[in-house]
């Protein structure tokens, strides 16, 4: 996002407020309101394997103007916000691009898919030619249990097999989610919600 304005805004958003030049957390936003129960429901066999799983998300304070069902990622702090009605945002633990692949802007969820196969892009086949050209959705799959597309973009908010990455810098891009996290997002979210990326 480029507008300083908005930037600021959003931050505030997130209980992130400018003091010289750096920003301080507030006491709201850091403690949390409580953990938040899944509203996943299992609709494919392997749901059940992961929509208890392993979770960090917790319903948070939320002073920004941003509309519920809006998603804000902070790439820094490694965050995802879902905002909420009435002051409030759930917010949960992500993964992000390492350095050289972080990115930052606005888009739209253009599409929603559940065990997604993957097909890797050519940038990243060329960076790593033993990967497979195609692989059916599945437990093994790099996407998890969910994918929700952004725009026309090749990046996504995705689920993951590799649970140890969430909360790091590691990815191509894309945003990873413990799978039970996005299972739970999956369902609170529409095609055509917008979507912030903020980088630090």
């Amino acid at each position: 996002m480029s507008d300083r304005i908005s930037r600021r805004r959003v931050l505030k958003g997130l209980g992130l407020v400018a003091l010289g030049g750096t920003a301080a957390s507030l006491g709201g936003c850091a403690g949390g309101l409580g953990i938040v129960p899944s509203a996943g429901v299992a609709r494919h066999p392997f749901d059940a394997m992961f929509i208890h799983g392993e979770s960090a998300r917790e319903m948070v304070g939320w002073s920004g103007r941003e509309r519920p069902g809006t998603i804000v990622i902070d790439t820094s702090r490694r965050t995802l916000h879902l905002v909420q009605a009435g002051g409030r945002a759930i917010r949960y633990s992500v993964g992000v691009g390492r350095e050289g692949f972080q990115w930052a802007g606005t888009n739209r969820i253009s599409r929603k898919a559940q065990w997604p196969d993957w097909t890797p892009p050519p940038q990243m086949l060329r960076r790593r030619p033993d990967l497979p050209r195609w692989m059916r959705g599945g437990p093994a799959n790099p996407l998890g249990a969910r994918a929700l597309y952004l725009g026309a973009t090749l990046f996504r908010i995705h689920g993951s097999n590799e649970p140890q990455s969430i909360g790091r810098a590691v990815s191509s891009g894309c945003i990873r989610m413990h799978n039970a996290d996005v299972i739970d997002l999956y369902e609170r979210v529409r095609v055509g919600d917008p979507v912030i990326v903020l980088r630090g």
